[in-house]
């Protein structure tokens, strides 16, 4: 068997001292993370054997447990955006070793799941045999830009990724999103139904303050998420097995008051036998970019990116959200939460999605403060002539290739492809892993949205220009290259 494991400490009340130790066994896919106080009992000589479940309480472990090699690599978990965490148990004593810890010794078995083939049959692990690298595509223009898209799930034995292309979202308004999903692909989905809806629904009410509106639109997936109305939408973008179900409940349960599309009206008030749902416990990275006339808006929560291409040089319009990040952290253990091995509550890898409501349940808290949270990260730039593209991935691209390098690839194929989806295509055969496991290995989707010339001013621009505020950033203002996660 491979191991890998990771030890630390961490402060408890009272002044009181936590070690924790993590230890993945990569082939079953299960790990044991057990707590006991400080100073730590001996190491014992072997761990328990758990088959794996769902994620409710493990079987009672195996006695006769083969032990782990004594020298363990350590390396990074595996590629997976979630470990799904069981209930405590207890962890029972090796025979066949006098220095194992009591009973009475606290242990958390964190299930990496099992996924559903396209026959519907369980498969083990989170990769399958070979790569499904059919790509879906697609190409579109206005008068402002060009685009074209591509997805791809992959060595992944399901698809999560979605996307917003929609070079028309008003008449002087594009919108382009890539959502993430973990967990599974409902909230992914869900966000490319409704988020962009929700930044006009907010704009038309913001006398258009556009950056508030796309703030409020992120927020805003949360609440929507939740009761009757949140769960049957789930139900119905969910796995095939579910969207029978939430049909039905959609039939049967229909909002009061009038037209059930209508996102303003009616959403909160659906009644039905899920009205206290509380919301996904999976999630979706959200990074999207909203272009009206000469203004750029990009607002992200997660570890999606959005780079711009200016005079050929990468500049990062968003940050990786990761709970290693000052920020982040101090955000995460103010709210109660803690970090291990890079993740939130030795779970999720990211700080910062949409949905994940069991991370978002503090009631003292507003949404902002939660252990993860919603809030996206708003930058917004003033284009020029020198900006001519933008490049939004999802983080499978990311892990693959710097800003810098993506840029250059989008840069020389430019020259050789007619539309800008083979150029995403190629991208993402550049990237696919050729075995199963590390960097290459995950779904990716990748959207090129590029500027025509001359782009077009607001009305206010070819007047008088108020000066900018701490949030926006001019061209000659976005600073050096960053690219701090390469």
């Amino acid at each position: 068997m491979e191991w890998s494991r990771w030890q630390g400490r961490r402060k408890e009340g009272g002044g009181s001292e936590i070690s924790w130790e993590l230890a993945v066994n990569r082939k079953t896919r299960y790990a044991i993370f057990p707590e006991s106080p400080t100073p730590p009992r001996p190491r014992p000589s072997s761990l328990p054997s758990l088959p794996l479940s769902s994620c409710g309480r493990p079987p009672p472990p195996h006695r006769n447990a083969s032990p782990p090699p004594h020298r363990l690599q350590i390396r990074d978990p595996p590629h997976l955006d979630r470990l799904f965490l069981a209930s405590p148990l207890r962890s029972a004593p090796s025979p066949s070793s006098s220095s194992s810890p009591p009973s009475s010794s606290r242990a958390t078995a964190i299930i990496l799941g099992t996924a559903q083939g396209p026959d519907g049959e369980e498969q083990m692990g989170v990769y399958l045999s070979t790569p499904k690298t059919d790509k879906a595509s697609a190409d579109g223009e206005n008068e402002r830009v060009r685009f074209g898209l591509s997805s791809m799930q992959g060595w992944r034995t399901t698809m999560e990724d979605a996307h917003a292309a929609l070079p028309n979202l008003d008449d002087c308004t594009s919108f382009f999103g890539v959502y993430d999903g973990h967990g599974g692909k409902a909230v992914s989905k869900f966000c490319a139904r409704h988020l962009h809806k929700q930044v006009l629904i907010n704009d038309a009410n913001s006398s258009g303050d556009l950056p508030a509106s796309v703030y409020k639109a992120f927020l805003r997936m949360d609440e929507m998420m939740k009761g009757q109305r949140g769960w049957r939408e789930l139900t119905e973008l969910g796995e095939k097995g579910n969207k029978i179900s939430g049909m039905l409940e959609g039939i049967i349960w229909s909002p009061k008051g009038g037209d059930s599309d209508n996102l303003g009206d009616g959403w909160e008030t659906e009644e039905g036998p899920n009205s206290n749902f509380p919301g996904p416990t999976s999630g979706s990275t959200a990074c999207v970019a909203v272009i009206r006339n000469d203004q750029l808006i990009v607002a992200n929560a997660g570890d999606s990116r959005c780079v711009i291409s200016r005079k050929g040089q990468a500049f990062n319009l968003s940050t990786d959200h990761k709970p290693d990040l000052e920020g982040e952290k101090e955000r995460i253990l103010s709210a109660g939460g803690f970090v291990v091995a890079g993740r939130v509550n030795g779970s999720l890898n990211l700080s910062r999605a949409i949905g994940d409501m069991e991370l978002k349940q503090n009631e003292v808290l507003p949404a902002e403060r939660q252990i993860v949270t919603a809030e996206p990260e708003l930058k917004t730039v003033k284009l020029s002539e020198d900006d001519e593209f933008i490049v939004l991935a999802c983080d499978g691209i990311w892990d693959c290739m710097t800003s810098q390098e993506v840029v250059d690839f989008v840069h020389k194929h430019l020259n050789t492809e007619d539309k800008l989806s083979d150029v995403c295509e190629k991208l993402l055969n550049r990237c696919v892993a050729p075995t199963s496991g590390g960097e290459g290995c995950d779904n990716m989707t990748v959207i090129i949205v590029q500027f025509k010339k001359p782009l077009p001013s607001a009305a206010t621009s070819s007047t008088e220009q108020p000066a900018a505020t701490p949030e926006e950033m001019r061209p000659n203002e976005l600073g050096g290259p960053d690219d701090p996660q390469k």
